[in-house]
C-alpha cells in the first residue's frame, strides 16, 4: 500500500493547472505536492493518479513517489486566499501527495530531446490509459538530471466517469497528434512488444490494491470496493494487447 503521512504545514498553493494543488510539509519532514479530494475533479482524479502512476512505476517509468496524506482542515486557517481556504476546509481526511522533485524543470520539446524508444514507451503508455493531458501545450513531464519523469495522470481513463459505457470508451483509438513527444518519432511498436506482455491481471490487481478504500466508497453500480477495483483493471488489460494498433496522429503509425 502507499505510505501514509500527515500534513503538518501548508506551504503554498501551486497555481499551475486547473486542480490548484498545494505544497505541504508532512510528518516525515518531506515536501509533497498535494492533490485535494475537495478539488473540482473530485476523488476520481486521485484514483486515476494512483492507478496510472503506480502502473507506470511498475512498468519502469520514472514517477515521483506517491503517498496518502492525512489533512486537518485547520491548516488552512492562515491562508489568505479564500479559494484555497475553502479547498482546504473541504478536503479533510485522506488526500494524495506526490514527492516534490527539487530542481526539476518542466519538459520543453524545443529545449530537450528524447530517443524514439523513450518517446514510444511514453506515447504507448499514454494511449493505454487514454491520457488526454500530455500535449505540447501542457506536457506534464519533468526533466531532472537528464532524465524524463512522468507526472499528473488525473485526466486519464475517462471511461471511469461513465461506467456503463466503459467498455466502448476504452476501445476507442488514441489520437497522439498533439502529444508532447509526437515530434520525436516515437517507436510505439517496440514499446508494445516490451510493455504489453507485462500488463497482466496480477499486475493490475497489485496496482488497483493501492487505491484507498475511502476513494472507492459508494460508487453507484458496485457492491464492494474490490468490485470497483476489478472494473478499473478490465479495460486496461483488454487495451494493452491492441492499443498500439489504435494510435493515430503519428507519422508511420496506423
Amino acid at each position: 500500500m502507499l505510505n501514509d503521512v500527515t500534513a503538518t504545514r501548508f506551504i503554498t498553493p501551486l497555481r499551475e493547472g486547473g486542480s490548484l494543488p498545494g505544497l505541504v510539509e508532512a510528518d516525515d519532514l518531506n515536501p509533497y505536492v498535494l492533490k485535494f479530494t475537495g478539488a473540482g475533479q473530485g476523488r476520481k482524479t486521485l484514483v486515476a493518479e494512483v492507478v496510472c502512476g503506480e502502473l507506470a512505476r511498475r512498468l519502469g517509468f520514472r514517477m515521483p513517489r506517491l503517498v496518502t496524506v492525512g489533512l486537518d482542515p485547520v491548516l488552512g486557517l492562515g491562508e489568505p486566499d479564500p479559494q484555497v481556504q475553502e479547498l482546504l476546509r473541504s478536503s479533510g481526511g485522506t488526500n494524495l501527495g506526490m514527492e516534490f522533485l527539487s530542481g526539476a524543470l518542466g519538459f520543453d520539446p524545443l529545449a530537450f530531446t528524447v530517443t524514439p524508444e523513450e518517446a514510444g514507451r511514453i506515447v504507448w503508455f499514454d494511449a493505454l490509459v487514454n491520457n488526454v493531458d500530455r500535449s505540447w501545450r501542457n506536457p506534464n513531464l519533468l526533466r531532472l538530471r537528464g532524465e524524463t519523469w512522468l507526472i499528473d495522470h488525473g485526466a486519464t481513463m475517462i471511461w471511469h466517469h461513465n461506467w456503463p459505457g466503459a467498455e466502448a470508451s476504452a476501445a476507442r483509438p488514441y489520437d497522439a497528434a498533439d502529444h508532447a513527444l509526437a515530434s520525436f518519432a516515437p517507436d510505439v511498436h517496440a514499446a508494445a512488444a516490451e510493455l504489453a506482455p507485462r500488463v497482466t491481471e496480477d499486475l493490475l490487481a497489485e496496482v488497483t490494491a493501492e487505491i484507498p478504500d475511502v476513494w472507492l466508497a459508494d460508487e453507484p453500480g458496485f457492491g464492494t470496493s474490490d468490485d470497483l477495483r476489478r472494473a478499473y483493471a478490465r479495460p486496461l488489460l483488454a487495451r494493452a494487447a491492441v492499443v498500439h494498433e489504435r494510435i493515430t496522429g503519428i507519422e508511420g503509425e496506423k
